[in-house]
């Protein structure tokens, strides 16, 4: 990290002795003009004008070059069900799920690319999606999927401390992985993983609110991390067929 300037004003009242006495910097200091120097010359003010058209002139091509920024696409989630993997130990699967459920359910009622509800829209089955789609198309709205969530890791592990005798670790690690389907058709539209890891100091006893805390946290960053790549994977152009 660059060290923060340290900048002692003039006779400073309260300065230490060190500090008053300081020269080391004195060969970057700039005395001030006299007073029969401050008069600037006639053909230094004549620039000043031609050189503020200039400057003007730079910006407004600096920003038309950098163009309007990119809009961010908005689409609907709707969350089929949340599964746990049959690898995953059923006692942490347990613990688990629950937490992965809650932190996708608000992901998606507060990630400002989802729109959470779709009032006044057409059935998805009827006229085969049309009036659907064509319903998406007016909110801006740049997609609807049902989406599926898998927990396909999920462990928990007490570890000792070396430098600490009276403490432990506990470390949580959340795995996922995401599922979306076009609404209507439901068809592929992508996929995503995340994953995250807690690692939190705690006492020779766990407390539940230490354990909660570490859970909780794990999931919501592994669901963060899902969705983080399926937008990536949505946001890229489809291919042709």
């Amino acid at each position: 990290m660059q060290p923060v300037p340290h900048i002692i004003p003039p006779q400073r009242p309260h300065a230490g002795r060190q500090q008053r006495h300081d020269r080391r910097h004195d060969q970057r200091a700039v005395p001030a003009r006299p007073h029969h120097e401050s008069k600037r010359t006639t053909a230094v003010c004549s620039m000043m004008p031609a050189m503020k058209s200039l400057i003007l002139l730079c910006l407004a091509a600096s920003v038309a070059f950098a163009g309007p920024a990119k809009s961010t696409k908005k689409y609907h989630f709707e969350l089929t069900k949340v599964l746990v993997k049959p690898e995953v130990k059923a006692d942490v699967g347990a613990v688990a799920q629950p937490r992965v459920e809650a932190a996708i359910k608000k992901a998606f009622e507060t990630n400002p690319q989802l729109v959470p509800t779709l009032e006044g829209a057409p059935d998805p089955a009827s006229d085969n999606g049309q009036p659907y789609r064509k319903f998406l198309a007016k909110k801006g709205i740049a997609g609807a999927y049902l989406v599926t969530v898998e927990v396909t890791e999920a462990t928990e592990e007490v570890v000792p401390m070396e430098d600490k005798k009276n403490a432990q670790r506990l470390v949580v690690h959340v795995g996922i992985h995401v599922l979306g389907e076009t609404i209507p058709g439901r068809t592929m539209g992508f996929t995503g993983d995340g994953q995250a890891t807690v690692k939190q100091e705690v006492g020779m006893k766990i407390r539940d609110k230490d354990r909660t805390y570490a859970w909780d946290g794990a999931a919501e960053t592994a669901v963060a991390d899902a969705l983080k790549t399926c937008f990536e994977q949505l946001a890229k152009p489809k291919a042709k067929q």
